[in-house]
């Protein structure tokens, strides 16, 4: 009987090209990997080449998505080398680490916990805060342990697992195991014991390096000599917690092993260890090779010169730094230098393409999955929406049928908690046209099984989620919203009860902030109804009635706030204003239409005396704007807002309501703008200092050309405000501009 401990570097190209080579040299009859051991039954699936890597093991605690971790392996790893060279031998295969049912069992805050449950074999050398690789880096001088893991082992031939062996059991020496960690080696000895129990005779154990002094014992001698009893392993595995699981394969991203993304046993460039595994020969040149189609797919000009140059440069950096073969850093230097000429952005490029990669991994079929996982795997085959884990822009145009059965899959997802698209604004115009940015992440794959619970497909479960969003709703707002999303994602069967809650609350909600923070989003639901086809029966109603008691409760809601309070309620009025010309979109008002009574309403409660300055300032722009108000009113208005009789802070705040519609009717109104230069000139030099920080957020607001039209206009006013209008006034050629007012009669249908 023979227990062939081989420690390997989890992600490590030169690790897993050596484990293949020293297996096939072997010959075991099994090979135990650290992993899982709920996931064996799952092994004959590496034999499916639809079981593309990178992919991760799944386990979770069903109904509890908080518990669940991953074991990610990438064509690189030296644990899926291992999976496939024993599904091609016909050498079974066992997980042999603490099974998940233990892990996942444990509350995330007890101590024993691992740092990070996804993984497969660094969370002991996490728990107890040593670096092996780094110990092992400063010892032979070097600073950086990647680089010298690329020069010990990445660039050689072969990897020696002796030396790697005794290197650990140094690094170890003296090292006492927390709880954690002496478990998981425990059940690690218990699995070799059961494979020799079972009369194999020659076993592989494939763990990483850390735990190879663990499950060697002392050296020369027969297997478990000098290792922990059997006894003492059962004592410490004995009366741990246990919880339920479940195992699955999922697709996986070399972004998430990236170890900038979260994963502790990640590497910091799976693309460029991808590239180290799969090009053993002249891999220099071939990235840098391709580096320049990279290039040149963005229309940079880069030649087979550039390239040649590039090879040079690298080759001879790593001479001058002793290396034996250009690493990352080398290449990317040459790359920076010659290939993308000193500039950063071609670099960073470089860098989010290949020495990260955009890879997605891919699972058959044949996987174990929930229903609803099936049908989204159906459905994005049926509607050609291929997941991906670089991010995309789509765009739809709701009038085709594909588009709109996209759009509608993209936001009952999203009702699901699954955000694989996020709406952008749309770079069209018009209802019809929706934009998105879609990017596939692993976890959405926990997010699904989650959802699993709502339905067996995605538009049943929606429905579902839906109704008990309904009933969980906070408030009125949160229940227009959820009408809007329910007519965006086509949900007719969970419209009715969702207005029928919405109903509810608000005949029983007097808060009129409440009112108008809810009537936006039933309009653009109404508005999708119509754009959509979506059967929208009653939202007209509910809208309208939202309305009037808006209107109702509008003046007393604007008396008497402060100015955080008026803020809020301008940006209310302003929702409410634009969702009422969606109701009402006629240029003029309907006598008794919803424009008539929205702007009676303002009309009535701008003329109270006990208004904030920042509310009256925005009411009068409205209805200026909206020809309720004409302009020689408006003067009158502003101009008794900034007599003495109020404080300049008022005034102040008058102004930056009313200019709030944006700074154009400063510039052509030269009167206006007089006023409010006189009121300005006027103000003693602390008043001033008081409302400068009012008037610089108003004024900034504006886009640079009104600015510096109104500085223009400001500095015609210093010779006279009717000479600045004459100025203003002898600006326009009125012969060449007939021509461009006729045309704008024309398309206005005036004569």
């Amino acid at each position: 009987m023979n227990v062939h401990v081989l420690g390997v570097r989890h992600h490590g190209p030169g690790s897993a090209r050596s484990l293949r080579a020293e297996l096939e040299r072997l010959k075991p009859d099994v090979v135990l990997i650290e992993g899982p051991p709920e996931a064996d039954g799952l092994v004959d699936l590496a034999r499916d080449p639809g079981l593309r890597p990178p992919v991760a093991l799944l386990a979770h605690v069903p109904g509890e998505p908080s518990k669940a971790a991953f074991w990610p392996f990438a064509v690189f790893s030296p644990e899926w080398q291992a999976i496939r060279y024993a599904t091609g031998a016909d050498v079974p295969v066992r997980f042999c680490d603490l099974p998940a049912a233990h892990t996942l069992a444990v509350p995330p805050d007890t101590p024993d916990t691992p740092d990070a449950p996804e993984g497969t074999g660094d969370e002991g050398e996490r728990a107890v805060r040593i670096d092996p690789i780094g110990a092992l880096a400063r010892a032979a001088g070097y600073d950086d342990p990647e680089r010298w893991w690329e020069d010990a082992v990445e660039h050689r031939g072969d990897t020696p697992f002796q030396v790697i062996a005794e290197a650990m059991a140094a690094v170890r020496e003296g090292h006492v195991p927390d709880a954690h960690e002496a478990r998981r080696e425990a059940f690690m000895r218990r699995t070799v014991r059961g494979a020799v129990k079972d009369g194999f005779e020659r076993i592989a154990v494939v763990c990483g390096a850390w735990h190879v002094p663990a499950l060697t014992g002392t050296p020369g001698r027969a297997w478990g000599a000098g290792l922990p009893a059997a006894k003492a392993d059962d004592a410490l595995l004995r009366g741990l917690p246990k919880a339920k699981v479940e195992t699955t394969w999922v697709p996986w991203t070399y972004g998430r092993l990236a170890a900038w993304s979260g994963y502790g046993a990640g590497v910091t460039s799976p693309g460029w260890y991808h590239h180290l595994f799969a090009a053993p020969d002249r891999p220099v040149e071939r990235w840098l090779t391709e580096a320049a189609g990279v290039l040149r797919a963005e229309d940079l000009p880069v030649s087979s010169a550039h390239v040649i140059e590039a090879v040079r440069l690298a080759r001879s950096l790593a001479v001058l730094r002793g290396r034996p073969l250009a690493g990352l850093a080398e290449v990317t230097e040459a790359a920076r230098a010659v290939l993308c000429e000193g500039d950063d952005l071609p670099v960073e490029l470089i860098g989010r393409r290949m020495v990260v990669g955009e890879r997605l991994g891919h699972v058959p079929d044949a996987t174990p999955m929930v229903p609803l996982q099936r049908h989204l795997r159906a459905e994005q085959r049926r509607l050609r929406l291929k997941p991906e884990a670089s991010e995309r822009d789509l765009d739809l145009d709701l009038r085709k049928p594909l588009d709109l059965e996209r759009s509608r899959l993209l936001h009952r997802l999203r009702l699901l908690g699954v955000g694989w698209g996020r709406p952008r604004e749309s770079t069209g115009k018009g209802t019809f046209r929706e934009s998105w940015t879609l990017a596939w992440r692993p976890e959405f794959d926990i997010d699904l099984i989650e959802a699993g619970a709502w339905g067996t497909t995605v538009p049943a479960a929606a429905a579902t989620r839906v109704r008990d969003l309904a009933s969980a709703a906070a408030s009125l707002a949160d229940l227009t919203a959820l009408v809007e999303r329910c007519l965006l994602a086509d949900l007719p069967e969970a419209l009715p009860g969702v207005l029928d809650a919405l109903s509810a609350r608000a005949a029983l909600d007097g808060d009129v902030t409440h009112l108008m923070a809810a009537l936006p989003a039933m309009v653009r639901a109404q508005r999708y109804g119509d754009v959509r086809g979506t059967p929208a029966a009653g939202l007209s109603s509910i809208a309208e009635a939202l309305l009037t008691r808006i209107c109702v409760g509008l003046a007393a809601a604007a008396a008497g706030l402060d100015d955080d309070a008026a803020r809020d309620l301008v940006g209310h009025v302003d929702a409410v204003h634009t969702a009422v010309g969606l109701l009402d979109p006629g240029e003029t008002a309907v006598e008794d239409g919803p424009k008539a009574r929205w702007l009676g309403a303002l009309r009535a409660v701008s003329r109270r005396s006990d208004l904030h300055g920042l509310i009256e300032g925005r009411l009068v722009r409205i209805l200026l704007d909206a020809g309720d108000l004409d302009t020689d009113r408006a003067e009158r208005r502003m101009s008794r807002a900034m007599s003495a009789g109020h404080p300049p802070a008022r005034a102040a705040a008058w102004i930056e309501g009313f200019t709030s519609g944006g700074g154009l009717l400063l510039v052509h109104d030269a009167r206006l703008l007089g006023l409010v230069d006189g009121w300005l000139s006027g103000l003693a030099p602390e008043a001033f200092v008081d409302v400068l920080p009012l008037l610089r957020r108003a004024f900034g607001a504006f886009a640079a050309p009104e600015r510096r039209s109104i500085g223009e206009r400001v500095r015609g006013l210093g010779r006279g405000a009717a000479q600045g209008a004459a100025e203003a006034d002898d600006d326009v050629d009125d012969e060449r501009a007939a021509a461009a007012v006729r045309t704008v009669l024309a398309i206005l249908g005036r004569a």
